[in-house]
């Protein structure tokens, strides 16, 4: 982004909601628009999602883009000199070093896109997400439907018995709920461990 005299402003935009709500899309969205304006653009993942692709940001309605896996914030800041913005998929599986990343790349005069999971399975927020949107310029809360009622979904429910923080998945092992139906859910699930 410039201004009227061609300063570079940079800035973090984060797009966050539950699974299935169309972070990713909204991202590979922004990021095309770019693309379609000249302008360079990097886009990062963390290595472990690998649900569509080893090398690619793919939405659940497999819209793609061409990424760099990478294992750490860090490995971002080795940028070609002419990329003016930074797409960064699945946010909330990198460790908090995430934040001061973009915040350099940002003072450097970057447009950094976030993409991630504002809460976890659990309901609880997800690593470096609140503290991504606590630096954020541009916030946006994206949600997906529930399955149960229809109403505005901001709950990943996981289906599967996993405890576990992480676990990749679809449709299989999460469905998007809404705040009644998810403590519905959490309340029914509780029941049937006491039984």
């Amino acid at each position: 982004m410039f201004s009227e005299n061609n300063i570079k402003s940079g800035c973090v935009e984060v797009i966050c909601g539950s699974m299935f709500s169309g972070k990713t899309e909204e991202l590979i969205r922004r990021l095309k628009r770019a693309q379609f304006a000249n302008q360079k653009i990097a886009i990062f993942k963390p290595t472990i999602d690998t649900r569509y692709s080893d090398k690619e940001v793919v939405s659940h309605d497999l819209h793609s883009v061409t990424s760099t896996p990478i294992r750490e914030p860090e490995e971002m800041l080795n940028l070609e000199p002419d990329v003016m913005e930074v797409g960064i998929d699945e946010a909330q599986f990198f460790g908090d070093s995430i934040v001061k990343v973009c915040q350099t790349l940002a003072n450097r005069g970057l447009r950094v896109i976030i993409a991630g999971l504002d809460t976890d399975f659990k309901g609880k927020p997800f690593g470096p997400m609140p503290a991504l949107m606590a630096i954020a310029e541009d916030v946006q809360k994206v949600h997906a439907i529930c399955v149960k009622c229809g109403n505005l979904a901001n709950h990943s429910h996981r289906l599967t018995a996993s405890k576990k923080l992480v676990v990749l998945g679809e449709k299989d092992s999460y469905e998007p709920l809404c705040r009644q139906c998810y403590n519905a859910a959490i309340e029914a699930e509780q029941e049937a461990a006491k039984a």
